[in-house]
């Protein structure tokens, strides 16, 4: 009989975070001594040291690019310990690289215990706030295809890999939170018939589920713009007993059709409500009367989806899920109260040794320029308990899984301490240009792309003078938004639609293509604006009082610089809807 108190996690979390500093030594010493005999660290000096000077002094700052030489050798095969000491379980698959890539990561048993050991620190403070009681979670979450590598190691995403643990099961009964969907339909081969059996099974589990969950909140607003589309067709599912014919996935017609018993009243039931929803506001809190709030990932590129998110959820509070990445676990929510736009996130100071990189914006980029694409002034990288409240830092990340000195790229500002370990706010990726929903492209993606889609220019010899980007949620699904300005303007129709639907095939991330396919995203659009509009531009940032010896055309334009967009969109001569997915 597994024996479970929110009381006793919480006294835990209280007691890691009275010492955050002698903790992080602690926690450091395990990571070096675990993995003391790996290749990497051996080559690197330390010599058996564990303190945190040695490991400063040795180790260097890295990238994956520094390691992704010694984690392609595991997932070939090499089982000699290379950047850990303990077995390479399998591999996580990050969304993509600037090479268009996924990032290829070791996932180990400590990452599993570390994944469990937020969920149950965030449950425990947020149960505390808003309890629930023995039931459900409407959870819309999904499984990606599994590989293996050349070493025979499965290939997946980190959720994949998570969801696959019987720790995971264990713990999710544990924090009261088992999804209302078999398993099938989590692992089912086809986002779409899985997110219809979601939905099915949530409905039909209505009075029982507690809280709907997302790891994105654009996948919940995905979710119920699905919803509205298929509405009458769930309550003929339930009406009958008899599953849509959409469902052709044997394993999961087969555990869906399990749950079905014909259901009138509740047909009846969940079709007078939607009758009597206006615009679908408030259909979770309608529908699901039992549920106490909702939960997923609300922060960076997920914030645009807020508004439509709490159209849905009514007066339902929305909770923002806890900080982590594909590398691993960094911080909990616990502070479940605070809305998503200032959600803060306390580090554990025992799931991975944390450094932070103070980050100075140069004088004049203070406001105007995009975050993502600032270049910020680099400081000496501080401690965990050396950060200050109030100042921005970009995180680096040592696991147990042997990622060293790791730069996740991330900007955080700390917002303030929880006993000894400091609360952060995320602020943006640094590299991060272009977002919608989990689609992750950088800078460096816009340029591969828009340089591949340039060739086709080259038969009417022309060339793109410049070109920046914007991602357009004022209607949904959003979409990403290219501006080209020419060196003539004698196009043809045909080759720019062409150049269009190039471009859009050129954003291999994988996020982005699976995220097209299923149109969670909008066709890319390509605007070509008047010569002289990039010119305009430069002369706004000069006016502002900026540097011609520093200026650098911004290759993504954010909804708040309003100026900016306005120079662009006034001088939009024609524009091109991408054909390449059908959608």
């Amino acid at each position: 009989m597994r024996v479970f108190s929110l009381e006793s996690v919480i006294d835990e979390f209280e007691e890691l975070t009275k010492d955050a500093g002698q903790q992080q030594r602690e926690t450091l010493r395990k990571i070096l001594e675990q993995n003391g005999e790996a290749e990497y660290l051996q080559k690197l000096g330390l010599g058996g040291r564990t303190d945190p000077e040695s490991f400063k002094a040795c180790v260097p700052l890295v990238t994956h690019s520094d390691l992704d030489p010694f984690i392609q050798r595991i997932a070939n095969g090499d089982t000699s310990p290379i950047l850990t000491g303990k077995p390479i379980r399998s591999i996580s698959l990050s969304s993509g690289t600037t090479q268009g890539k996924p990032k290829l990561l070791p996932f180990t048993d400590e990452l599993v215990q570390s994944t469990m050991q937020i969920y149950r620190t965030s449950f425990a403070f947020r149960n505390r706030e808003y309890p629930i009681g023995n039931g459900k979670a409407l959870q819309f979450i999904y499984s990606s295809k599994q590989v293996q590598t050349k070493g025979g190691l499965i290939a997946t995403t980190a959720t994949t890999n998570v969801y696959r643990t019987e720790q995971f099961k264990c713990t999710m009964k544990d924090i009261q939170s088992q999804c209302c969907s078999p398993d099938e339909v989590i692992f089912g081969s086809d986002f779409q018939q899985s997110l219809y059996c979601h939905l099915l099974c949530g409905l039909i589990y209505s009075d029982e589920v507690q809280f709907v969950f997302s790891t994105f909140a654009h996948s919940i607003v995905h979710a119920f713009r699905k919803f509205e589309d298929v509405w009458e067709e769930l309550c003929e599912d339930i009406r009958t007993g008899v599953l849509s014919s959409r469902i052709t996935v044997p394993s999961m017609r087969a555990a869906v059709s399990k749950l079905l018993r014909p259901s009138p009243d509740l047909a009846d039931s969940i079709y007078n409500k939607c009758m009597m929803l206006s615009n679908w506001y408030g259909v979770i809190q309608e529908l699901w009367p039992n549920a106490k709030y909702v939960y997923g990932i609300m922060t960076g590129s997920m914030e645009p989806y807020l508004n439509k998110l709490r159209h849905y959820a009514g007066s339902l509070p929305l909770m923002s899920a806890d900080y982590g990445s594909s590398e691993g676990w960094i911080g909990a929510n616990v502070n479940p109260s605070l809305p998503p736009e200032s959600v803060t996130f306390a580090v554990l100071p025992n799931i991975g040794y944390f450094e932070f990189i103070p980050l100075e914006k140069p004088v004049g980029q203070e406001t105007e320029i995009s975050k993502a694409t600032i270049h910020y002034i680099e400081g000496e990288p501080v401690g965990l308990t050396e950060v200050e409240v109030g100042k921005e830092y970009e995180i680096v990340f040592t696991n147990f899984a042997g990622l060293y000195r790791y730069r996740l790229g991330d900007v955080l500002r700390v917002a303030g301490f929880h006993n000894s370990t400091p609360e952060l706010q995320f602020i943006c990726r640094r590299s991060l240009v272009l977002s919608i929903n989990i689609d992750k492209n950088t800078e460096k993606d816009l340029q591969l792309a828009v340089e591949e889609a340039a060739k086709l220019l080259a038969v009417e010899k022309l060339e793109v003078v410049d070109f920046t980007s914007h991602v357009d949620t004022s209607m949904e699904p959003g979409h990403y938004v290219i501006f080209w300005e020419l060196s003539s303007d004698a196009a043809t129709e045909d080759v720019l639609h062409s150049c269009c639907n190039c471009l859009d095939m050129s954003f291999v991330d994988a996020g982005y293509v699976s995220s097209r396919k299923v149109g969670a995203i909008g066709p890319l659009e390509l605007c070509i604006v008047r010569k002289g509009t990039f010119h305009k531009i430069m002369d706004h940032y000069l006016d502002l009082g900026g540097a011609m010896s520093q200026f650098k055309t911004p290759r993504f334009v954010g909804r708040s610089n309003i100026k900016v967009l306005q120079i662009l969109n006034r001088n939009v001569i024609e524009c091109y809807f991408s054909t390449a997915y059908g959608i």
